[in-house]
């Protein structure tokens, strides 16, 4: 189905964007397709307003459902990472990456989910107000209402996005040095003073149940963590849902991802997924 192909990388993009989960996006996507072999191509308008119809609502679907199982989650809940290789297109860079960010994800999961299609769809994917109507299956008034409800909450909230330079990433490697080292103060200069660190451990690993806010006790927090990693860890530098991030490996194997909000040459947010189920799509290296 050379026409579904097309489309796939499309598919996923609103998909991980509307569950914030990489294997259950690919899921969405994988049942697409299904759906799509069982129509007529030829009897179809548009193929992309079809496949968008479908993956959107299979979203709708998942969201009404994961929303009670987040409720029930062991800890805070964080997207599932997604690596992005340096061969992104450099002309969708900020607009697309500061829609998969972290910090726009874990703000997008306050939302209803139709308040979150109806933003996505008009906001990233750029679709009018009838377009989205006829996708959620709602009346275009309604959906003006969704999106006015959804860009008052995300603009009173949504942090500025910084593309990765050259001065991130050498925070980041003062950042590793200095957890490695134990050294305290080093790493206290490069946090913000009312830095945040969220860990998602899933309640399958050890992690934090609550955020840990504030220079010193995130500072000491990591310190501690760095003194108990296992032999045979490294820590690599990676591109990490369009941020500054840290792919942590045990004689090759993922363990663990941190992803560094870096604002104004300070760390202010640092999130970080250690739910093994979280990783599995994560390649091995």
């Amino acid at each position: 189905m050379d026409t579904f192909e097309a489309h796939r990388p499309y598919l996923f993009a609103i998909a991980y964007r509307m569950v914030g989960s990489v294997s259950d996006a690919e899921d969405i996507v994988q049942e697409t397709y299904l759906r799509f072999r069982q129509v007529d191509e030829a009897q179809l308008v548009s193929p992309k307003a079809y496949l968008s119809t479908i993956v959107t609502r299979l979203c709708l679907n998942y969201l009404k459902s994961a929303r009670v199982q987040r409720e029930q989650y062991l800890g805070p809940w964080l997207p599932e990472p997604l690596l992005i290789t340096s061969d992104s297109d450099p002309a969708r860079t900020t607009e697309r990456l500061d829609s998969i960010s972290f910090a726009f994800l874990v703000l997008l999961e306050k939302l209803t989910p139709n308040e979150r299609a109806v933003f996505l769809l008009r906001e990233v994917f750029n679709y009018d107000y009838d377009e989205i109507a006829a996708i959620i299956g709602k009346e275009t008034a309604t959906c003006r209402k969704y999106f006015s409800r959804a860009k008052k909450h995300l603009t009173d909230n949504r942090p500025r996005f910084e593309i990765r330079t050259e001065a991130h990433t050498e925070i980041v490697d003062q950042f590793l040095a200095s957890c490695q080292r134990g050294d305290l103060a080093g790493l206290e200069q490069l946090l913000a003073e009312d830095v945040v660190c969220v860990s998602d451990g899933g309640g399958k690993v050890g992690a934090p149940i609550r955020p840990i806010i504030g220079r010193n006790q995130v500072a000491r927090f990591l310190i501690a963590v760095a003194k108990q990693v296992p032999a045979g860890f490294r820590a690599e530098l990676a591109l990490i849902n369009g941020e500054q991030g840290i792919v942590g490996r045990v004689n090759g194997e993922i363990t663990g991802t941190a992803v560094l909000d870096i604002q104004n040459g300070h760390i202010q947010h640092i999130w970080t997924v250690h739910n093994p189920d979280k990783l599995k799509h994560l390649v091995k290296g």
